[in-house]
């Protein structure tokens, strides 16, 4: 199973001196971009300076034009507060003039202080530490399962963000599915932030860890050039696990009075700069060109399309029965990867509650299991859709997303097209309490930078709204209910983004009630009961909460006397009403009466959990009522 190094050619003495060589040029660059910025990690860059070189320029196979072709290797800097160092290898490749590199961290220019995919060389954006794995675990998976090709994937971690538990999830993920095309590197430099990192340089530690893993595991000495070509050959050669180079580094390695010190992360080097300069200048045996090209991309990653994804056929429910849209997410699921086998679905192992099990059923080869361990589901999800390889849908409790909100945030940051569906959203799931309740995720994903919120009501604007996400750029996320609701569309319903529905209205409409999901459902059996007292209300459904549908609403409020109900199964702060207010409120005339969660739950078996909370037909009459 293990690689023994067997047909390895040692890098002669030429090849080794090149690469040092390199390694310090890349320490140079560092610090004299940090310096031209006065700000940046300067430290941390040194530290990976030799394992920067031997990858860029040694092993990984890739082509510049583009940098990101589908057959390149990948490359993931987990510790992006070296962005320095990554800018100065791509430079030296001959990607673009090294001369930029000292606009580093200069207003309008892209080589910001940490990497964004604003950049044409950056899968994902990293510097929130701990996500850069479990990003690179989803494009070995993609790689070795679906791509099928030659290219590899690797990841620089930081030893200080080792201590986060995503690091740990995308170990486990990476070794349960053997994903012997990923190489995870540790660089051990010793120190952190404001005082060593735990282990400091006990490498002994880090290899248990990893080998507990599951990890092909090598500890070396990370300055040590020729000990890391042999371990990137020999990585090459493990089947059935990935590989762990954990490799032991000084921080500041070469900078004199610097190296190992600490109180020098995050900073220029200001006046010790031209002596530090110097020194590893000095170690510098050939200081023009190198003239070292990249090794060539095996040209195997096959073509993929996933534009224009359809659902394979309409929606055929009945318009009146009660089904739960959290069902149809499964169905729309179906749908579309029967149109596209670029579809992928991943859960932690709620599939038999979010329905991504009925997909599972049919596309098992497009389905990935990700246990208990939402960050990484995100991160690897990322990971999935990066290059456009996948059509990626994360799905688990609404509620255990918020778990993973910093992956999600990341993932705007790297411009990810991945889709996020959240079933079991607030207190309509009835007695598993509180812990389980999703009553904030309505405002969580409308804070994303760029996202698309959709509220599907029934089971037909559910599998639209699975296929509209496929097709949407940006995170999408997709709010499912766990109670059977009646359908109201029929299946040639037309649904787009930002188009709400006008589900019921009169001439004498009196107020306008805009709900979603069982909220409307209630809305319309309280339109019932206000008929009966000759009270006309009109019904919105917005479809989309972000964004939301202001021409419609505004529409149906001036129609309605400027008399406005808004009921949702979510707090108050940053749901519907909310978004609602927020669109409406520089028009004059507009009252909003906003109906929602506003006590925390309890655990116990509700008669009526929407009355309790006052978010059910009643509470919406007597709202109605009150505004007349």
């Amino acid at each position: 199973m293990d690689g023994a190094g067997e047909n390895y050619h040692r890098p002669d003495a030429k090849k080794v001196q090149e690469l040092n060589d390199i390694a310090n040029k890349l320490r140079v660059h560092s610090i004299q971009s940090t310096n031209a910025s006065n700000s940046g990690h300067p430290t941390s860059c040194c530290s990976a300076a030799e394992i920067m070189s031997v990858l860029f320029f040694h092993v990984m196979r890739y082509k510049l034009d583009p940098p990101k072709d589908a057959s390149n290797d990948r490359f993931i800097l987990s510790k992006g507060h070296a962005a320095p160092v990554l800018y100065a290898a791509w430079a030296e490749t001959g990607l673009f003039p090294v001369k930029d590199l000292l606009q580093l961290r200069k207003m309008g220019h892209d080589l910001e202080g940490h990497p964004t995919p604003r950049l044409n060389f950056i899968d994902v954006g990293t510097g929130s530490l701990g996500q850069g794995l479990s990003n690179a675990a989803g494009m070995a998976y993609v790689g070795k399962y679906w791509d099928k090709a030659s290219y590899r994937t690797y990841c620089v971690i930081g030893d200080g963000e080792s201590a986060e538990g995503s690091i740990w999830e995308a170990c486990a993920f990476a070794s349960y599915y053997k994903l012997d095309n990923l190489v995870a590197i540790f660089d051990v430099n010793r120190l952190g932030q404001s005082q060593a990192a735990s282990l400091e340089h006990n490498t002994d530690v880090y290899r248990a860890r990893l080998e507990g893993f599951g990890f092909h595991t090598i500890v070396l000495d990370g300055h040590d050039v020729e000990a890391l070509c042999k371990a990137f050959h020999d990585a090459s050669t493990v089947k059935g696990k990935p590989t762990a180079i954990v490799a032991k580094t000084f921080k500041g390695k070469g900078i004199p009075g610097i190296e190992d010190e600490l109180n020098w992360h995050g900073k220029a080097l200001g006046g010790k700069a031209e002596a530090a300069l110097k020194a590893i200048g000095d170690l510098i045996v050939n200081k023009g060109p190198h003239g070292m090209l990249p090794n060539p991309a095996v040209n195997d990653a096959p073509a993929v399309s996933i534009a224009n994804i359809k659902l394979s056929e309409a929606p055929s429910y009945k318009k009146g029965d009660k089904i739960a849209t959290r069902k149809a997410y499964g169905s729309g699921l179906i749908k579309i990867g029967n149109s596209n086998q670029r579809v992928v679905a991943l859960d932690c192992d709620t599939k038999n509650s979010t329905f991504a099990e009925d997909f599972r059923k049919v596309h098992p080869d497009q389905f990935i299991e990700c246990f208990i361990a939402e960050q990484n589901m995100v991160g690897v999800a990322i990971g999935c859709a990066c290059r456009d390889r996948t059509v990626a849908f994360a799905s688990t409790f609404a509620c255990f997303l918020s778990r993973a909100y910093d992956q999600i945030r990341m993932g705007a940051i790297s411009q990810t097209n991945a889709n996020f569906c959240g079933s079991h959203a607030g207190i309509s799931i009835g007695e598993d309490g509180p812990s389980q309740m999703a009553l904030e995720d309505l405002a969580m994903f409308r804070a994303v930078q760029g996202s698309t919120v959709f509220y599907p009501s029934d089971a037909v604007s559910m599998e639209r709204a699975v296929e509209l996400a496929a097709n949407t750029k940006g995170i999408c996320f997709i709010r499912s209910s766990r109670p059977a609701t009646p359908v109201l569309y029929d299946g040639q319903e037309e649904f787009r983004v930002g188009l709400a529905k006008v589900v019921k209205q009169s001439e004498s409409d009196k107020v306008t009630v805009i709900g979603s999901g069982i909220t409307l459902a209630e809305a319309v059996e309280a339109s019932t009961l206000l008929a009966a007292d000759s009270i006309n209300i009109r019904i919105i459904d917005p479809f989309t909460i972000k964004p939301l549908d202001k021409d419609t609403i505004l529409a149906a409020a001036k129609a309605t006397g400027g008399k406005i109900v808004t009921v949702e199964d979510h707090y108050p702060e940053g749901g519907i009403g909310d978004a609602v207010a927020g669109a409406l409120w520089e028009e004059a005339g507009i009252v909003i009466k906003k109906l929602a969660v506003r006590d925390l739950p309890r655990e116990w078996t509700f008669t009526s959990p929407l009355e309790t909370f006052g978010i059910d037909r009643n509470a919406i009459v007597a709202a109605v009522k009150g505004l007349l």
